[in-house]
């Protein structure tokens, strides 16, 4: 009996591996973005002194924490990134607009079952829904792939979350995710990889799963999995990237399995400040809020702007309320263009922000100033996370997050879902 991720490490090594292992394995794919990009290629190229690398083709850079740049220091390491993705020969640059790196990667087919992936960001694993091994790494580690197109790994051990029943009305992947969070806390998985399995798996879409996985490094998880489905394949064929090989974990081979009944989930919120301070909606409900954010690499798709709009079309945020709606990828804003939802959202007194990472970082497009509240889509409510270190942030699902604005205050959006 074989886990998923231990079967990928056999199949790229040729021989049996176990979790606990350390082995030194070939990297399917590296990407990195301009927050981390300056730092892998300074050390690549300045103290490494490297000027080639062996596998170009196999390296994806996109612009997306700094999108547009918001000053000259940020606008120079960009210049100095794309400078060197042309000595090295690195045509795989998504330039600022195009999204975040772990939206873009999937919808431009560079990613697909069974690859060994790395990403020099820690939400990286997001790209276990597509039954990847994907894990973020550190700039150094980073440059010595590029430099060699292999790294070192501890094949890791698999808790594996086995999820039963339905969701109810108004309950999405975004509160599940929290819920479990809240259930195993923060260091629960903590070196594994956490993978989603069982039979409510089945009806969870693309971007359910991507939604799950994202939020794997939250639970202190090295990546999240998911096994594909047949809608899955049909997204990545879609984008030209064929499976050859669809790893999925034997029955009885996880380390660890802990079972939830997704009827039991309702709309839930991680308190500030930390994600596994998790409480029912219920719970906070009325708790007054300056700011919405909805966006990030864990709910920033058109799935999810769907849900908002259709919560606020035909209402307005509320007065004194800023609601922020950044699209994950310039996909994911042509889709919702056509769609109509970003006229409803605009209509409603929304803000559309360049595709990319927007104010989930607290850099700009939406920074928090002392004691203000945000609602936010994105996976981390840290202190300072989003501008100022006396704002309180509390993480939610789309439809929670649009609720909000329309109340001006923490709401449950099931009073506006059909």
């Amino acid at each position: 009996m074989s886990t998923a991720v231990e079967k990928i490490f056999a199949r790229t090594l040729g021989r049996r591996v176990e979790a606990g292992d350390f082995v030194e394995a070939p990297v399917d794919l590296m990407y990195f973005h301009d927050g981390t990009g300056p730092l892998v290629l300074k050390h690549l190229v300045e103290e490494m002194e490297v000027a080639s690398i062996p596998y170009p083709e196999r390296t994806v850079i996109v612009f997306d924490h700094s999108a547009p740049p918001h000053n000259d220091q940020v606008a120079d390491l960009q210049r100095y990134v794309r400078k060197w993705a042309s000595k090295l020969r690195i045509k795989h640059l998504y330039d600022l607009g195009e999204g975040i790196c772990h939206q873009v990667v999937p919808e431009k087919g560079h990613v697909k079952p069974g690859q060994i992936v790395i990403g020099a960001d820690s939400h990286t694993c997001t790209l276990g829904a597509f039954a990847a091994f994907a894990t973020g790494v550190g700039a150094t580690d980073m440059s010595y792939a590029l430099a060699t197109g292999t790294l070192w790994f501890k094949v890791p051990e698999t808790l594996q979350v086995k999820m039963e029943g339905d969701l109810s009305r108004g309950v999405f992947s975004k509160d599940l995710v929290l819920y479990i969070a809240g259930r195993l806390s923060a260091s629960g998985a903590l070196g594994k990889t956490l993978e989603f399995s069982g039979s409510a798996l089945a009806s969870f879409s693309v971007a359910d799963r991507m939604t799950l996985c994202n939020m794997a490094v939250e639970l202190g998880a090295i990546s999240g999995f998911c096994p594909v489905n047949e809608d899955v394949l049909k997204f990545l064929r879609s984008r030209g990237a064929h499976a050859d090989f669809t790893p999925s974990t034997d029955e009885g081979a996880a380390d660890e399995v802990v079972e939830v009944d997704c009827s039991e989930v309702e709309p839930m919120v991680a308190a500030p400040s930390t994600v596994d301070n998790v409480k029912p909606v219920a719970d906070v409900e009325g708790t007054p809020v300056d700011e919405v954010f909805i966006g990030s690499c864990t709910n920033g798709r058109v799935e999810d702007l769907r849900v908002a709009a259709a919560i606020l079309k035909e209402r307005r945020v509320a007065e004194g309320v800023r609601l922020v709606v950044v699209p994950a990828s310039r996909e994911a804003y042509l889709q919702a263009l056509r769609e109509g939802i970003i006229e409803e959202l605009l209509k409603a007194g929304a803000m559309i922000g360049v595709p990319g990472c927007g104010p989930c970082l607290g850099l700009h497009m939406g920074v928090l100033a002392d004691g203000e509240v945000a609602v936010s889509t994105a996976n981390r409510n840290f202190v300072g996370r989003m501008g100022s270190k006396k704002a309180r942030i509390y993480l939610a699902s789309p439809a929670t997050a649009a609720a909000s604005a329309v109340e001006g205050r923490i709401a449950d959006p099931r009073r506006y879902l059909p």
